[in-house]
């Protein structure tokens, strides 16, 4: 295996509604966040290629659920090799998008949580520096609800001091409850901070069982 596992990674289409997503077989994991969160920068930097994801200093610019396909990988010696994809949702929060739309995605996105049966787990993006708004609770109580594996990012950690980062990761850790399948950790996609434990935990969670009901 590659020393990053997400290397290779392609975009293979841009999609408005879920049923226009590649085939539901194999696994993925959802990349989630807020607008600015910092989540184009994320994929980018877990991926080790700089323009995979779009990046803008206009937040919103990810109006549609971008699937990314990686190099298939058999989950055994006896299997055949799965398609893996990670999968970009739309940005949520600050886009200047119309109602109309911004009502689409809500409803497309819970459909897609719902419904996807590939879907493994999902990377919810998070700035370190705010606390957590509607949309990230929103997330982490539909991975406590579904037993859906959620692992955190809070990203854009150069912008505190170390001490800083480590209180506002210790003061996450403290609303998530041990059971739950969330975990949690600092990132910088611009100085390289968490990115191979990033890395790891987005693999284990492609290679692993998924939600709880699945």
């Amino acid at each position: 295996m590659s020393a990053n596992p997400l290397q290779g990674a392609q975009f293979v289409l841009a999609a408005h509604r879920i049923n226009q997503l590649p085939a539901d077989a194999g696994a993925e994991i959802a990349f989630a966040g807020r607008s600015n969160a910092g989540k184009s920068s994320a994929l980018n930097a877990l991926t080790g290629q700089k323009g995979l994801a779009r990046t803008s200093k206009t937040p919103g610019r990810t109006q549609q659920m971008v699937a990314f396909s990686l190099p298939a990988v058999a989950y055994d010696e006896m299997s055949q090799a799965q398609p893996l994809r990670l999968i970009d949702l739309p940005g949520y929060g600050y886009a200047k998008v119309p109602d109309a739309l911004r009502e689409h995605w809500r409803q497309e996105i819970d459909a897609y949580l719902h419904q996807r049966r590939s879907l493994r787990g999902v990377v919810l993006i998070v700035d370190i520096r705010h606390p957590l708004k509607e949309f990230d609770r929103t997330m982490l109580e539909f991975c406590f609800g579904t037993l859906l594996p959620c692992h955190v990012l809070l990203t854009k950690a150069d912008k505190l001091s170390r001490n800083q980062a480590q209180q506002a990761l210790a003061a996450l850790r403290k609303l998530l409850d041990a059971s739950t399948p969330v975990t949690a950790q600092i990132f910088s996609s611009s100085e390289g901070t968490g990115v191979e434990e990033a890395r790891a935990a987005v693999m284990n969670m492609l290679l692993g069982e998924g939600r709880g009901d699945a």
